[in-house]
């Protein structure tokens, strides 16, 4: 999974700092905007972990900043509510006519009612899901309601929310009364997921009934239990990130099959010089996976080099042999490692004789094992680590036989 830089710019000509994260191959069958929370920005936590975990299930995720957050152009008094609805627009716009229409909107805190109103304006969108999101737009006054009166006697204030000063004006607090989220809800009818905790103390359990309550079916609530409002432990946002993908199946129809076939052989390896530069699609009967090379050699790095692949099938066939001894032998190992490297060394500095002195290739190979072992049975271990069948294969002599196979 690699992410792309994006720049986009609002209907106020501020330029706004957006991520594209793209699916393992670089193809996504859809493409989902994320939305963050109430003064976040796209690089917290939550947002990243979410989006990342949407790509494994095929999505292309634009996570951005609101106008006046993170690295976005502007003021946050000017991110008022409609402007962050006008910058959901905006993203949209963009992604539609650079890469294809987004059909899924997520939201978290307001983030979630601001996509409930774009996606209400939106036809392209098939779906949307908001995590902790308001009821009411102007919840989140509540957030600075004692300063409310200084606004009107001094005009812009300063006022502090989450422990961070933001200056905000009569119009940021005015905005937030203009939407009527509940009868929007009522009039979407789209997919909805609505997740939210139980014990939010930002936003009260309260807001996802009213949501659930005033939106037609399809409509979904999953709760996320004993998280807080932010999301801040991993696990909390990985979880809603994998739920929202797994719901989106339901909804989304299914891509026409695009593995590549071995066509009887055990693997396919397939390069497209038109499209991609050194990235490789790889498919055995049952499992895809990308090579490619290091950014240092002109790749893209968005997957592991083909030494990188030799290594890992060293590594994998290690492990699994060992694991098989040790159990036949009823030995206490309980986990092994194995880190491989390969490298070019000269044949004098291995000290070994060939027919022709040069530099050949070298695989260091360095096991630690887990368990109350004896330093007999560790000795054993290591000994049956040189006997795996891909090692062996490795040392012994190797004919490749390569021919072409004409176009029909």
């Amino acid at each position: 999974m690699k992410n792309s830089k994006l720049d986009i710019i609002n209907k106020r000509g501020y330029k706004l700092q957006a991520y594209l994260e793209l699916p393992a191959n670089q193809k996504p069958n859809y493409y989902a905007i994320f939305a963050h929370c109430f003064t976040c920005n796209s690089s917290f936590g939550a947002v990243r972990n979410i989006s990342r975990s949407l790509t494994n299930f095929g999505f292309g995720v634009i996570r951005f900043d609101f106008t006046g957050l993170g690295r976005s152009e502007g003021e946050f008094a000017e991110s008022h509510f409609s402007a962050n609805v006008d910058d959901l627009l905006a993203v949209n716009q963009f992604i539609k006519e650079n890469y294809a229409e987004p059909s899924l909107l997520v939201g978290h805190s307001l983030g979630g009612a601001a996509v409930l109103v774009a996606a209400s304006m939106l036809n392209s969108v098939k779906a949307v899901a908001t995590i902790g999101a308001p009821a009411s737009i102007s919840h989140v006054k509540q957030l600075f309601s004692h300063q409310i009166e200084d606004i009107e006697k001094k005009g812009d204030i300063e006022v502090n929310i989450g422990g961070r000063p933001f200056t905000i004006d009569k119009d940021f607090v005015e905005d937030f009364d203009k939407k009527n989220l509940p009868e929007i809800v009522k009039s979407l009818r789209k997919p909805l997921l609505i997740m939210h905790a139980p014990f939010d103390k930002k936003v009260g359990i309260e807001n996802a009934q009213e949501l659930y309550h005033n939106a037609m079916h399809p409509k979904s609530f999953i709760s996320l239990d004993d998280a807080d409002h932010l999301l801040s432990e991993t696990k909390d946002s990985e979880y809603a990130g994998n739920i929202i993908g797994m719901w989106t199946q339901r909804y989304f129809s299914s891509e026409e099959n695009k593995m590549l076939s071995p066509n009887g052989e055990q693997l396919v390896a397939h390069l497209n010089l038109k499209e991609d530069n050194f990235t490789t699609n790889i498919q055995t009967k049952n499992h895809a996976f990308i090579a490619d090379e290091p950014q240092s050699f002109g790749g893209d790095d968005f997957g592991p080099g083909p030494y990188d692949y030799l290594s890992a099938g060293l590594a994998a066939c290690t492990t699994m042999t060992i694991k098989l001894y040790a159990e036949r032998k009823g030995w206490p190992l309980e986990e092994v490692f194995v880190y491989i490297t390969h490298s070019k060394k000269h044949s004098d500095d291995l000290k070994v004789d060939v027919e022709k002195p040069g530099r050949i290739d070298y695989l260091s190979k360095k096991l630690k094992f887990v368990g109350n072992l004896d330093e007999t049975q560790r000795n054993k271990l290591k000994e049956i680590a040189s006997k795996c069948p891909v090692h062996r294969t490795l040392q012994n002599e190797v004919i490749i036989e390569t021919e072409e196979i004409k176009n029909q």
